[in-house]
């Protein structure tokens, strides 16, 4: 293995870690449950949106985190086409069958604001203004 894959490999992980912990601390969480809210928001918001706008979404996301956002990916069942906040919400919170969210949609919105961080103002707003308006409403404002 040549060393700068190597090098690579450890950053990628470390940025994702990052990422989690930075999730987990904004709702005081463990990272675990973290991590697996953070791929849920991911999922459903892969599934939400258009083709064009999840593959420029992705290009923004650090390389594991991509991973974790084109996981079990089924393109022929995407966009969803039932995409209300409700749907959204619930579909997060099935996710969390076994221990149940407390406020889905704060949960939601800390996936969201950690995306505003760390991906460029213009392609959160492309994102954004493709969903519904009460879905975009979970987004931090401008």
């Amino acid at each position: 293995m040549h060393p700068t894959s190597a090098v690579n490999f450890t950053q990628a992980a470390q940025q994702a870690q990052q990422w989690v912990n930075e999730l987990a601390g904004d709702l005081n969480w463990e990272q675990g449950c973290a991590y697996h809210l953070l791929r849920c928001v991911l999922h459903t918001l892969r599934d939400w949106v258009s083709r064009e706008e999840m593959a420029d979404l992705s290009a923004q996301l650090p390389v594991l985190i991509r991973g974790i956002y084109f996981e079990g990916w089924q393109p022929l069942e995407t966009p969803v086409w039932e995409r209300k906040k409700a749907d959204f919400i619930e579909r997060v919170q099935h996710a969390f069958s076994d221990d149940l969210l407390v406020d889905p949609e704060a949960a939601v919105a800390a996936v969201f604001r950690l995306l505003d961080r760390h991906v460029s103002h213009g392609e959160i707003v492309q994102v954004r203004n493709s969903m519904k308006k009460t879905l975009r409403d979970l987004w931090p404002a401008d």
